[in-house]
């Protein structure tokens, strides 16, 4: 059986057109729409803590994985290192995380959150889990796990860090 390298096409007819598709079938569309809705959802609560999405995102990572280089946090948290480190200026000024150096490479500084930022976070996670579960309202657990294992599967497919 010959393998097929990413971004090949074992066909020899064109590929269909978004137009052919259409947005609804189109899964980027779908889940930009999604994560769209969900932050927009989020704004609200995220501002009366005095945070962004960035900021949101990062005590979100945090909170699961303490004391990451700046680096791996802007892939965990989907963020663009620059727009990152000033979001995290913000957060290290606030008090919700500080900068550690890295003890084996002085080159490499690791951000940890402090006791106001899980604070912080605290006070999200209900409204997060409210609209997290608002999106699988009418899915059964077995869907829901299914869903998420093919996010899993995409992701390992396009992914372009190990972790």
């Amino acid at each position: 059986m010959n393998e097929i390298k990413p971004g090949a096409s074992s066909r020899s007819e064109p590929l269909p057109r978004l137009g052919e598709i259409g947005l609804s079938n189109f899964a980027p569309y779908l889940m930009n729409r999604i994560m769209g809705r969900y932050n927009a959802d989020l704004r609200q609560e995220m501002s009366g803590l005095g945070l962004t999405t960035p900021k949101m995102r990062a005590l979100a990572v945090l909170s699961v994985i303490d004391t990451l280089p700046i680096s791996e946090l802007a892939v965990y948290a989907v963020v663009e290192q620059s727009t990152l480190s000033r979001a995290l200026e913000q957060l290290t000024a606030d008090g919700l995380v500080r900068r550690d150096p890295d003890p084996n490479d002085s080159r490499v500084t690791r951000i940890a959150i402090t006791e106001a930022g899980r604070s912080a976070y605290d006070q999200l996670w209900p409204t997060m889990s409210r609209i997290y579960s608002q999106m699988f309202q009418g899915i059964s657990p077995e869907e829901r796990q299914a869903f998420v294992a093919t996010l899993q599967k995409m992701l390992a497919n396009i992914r372009k860090h190990d972790f």
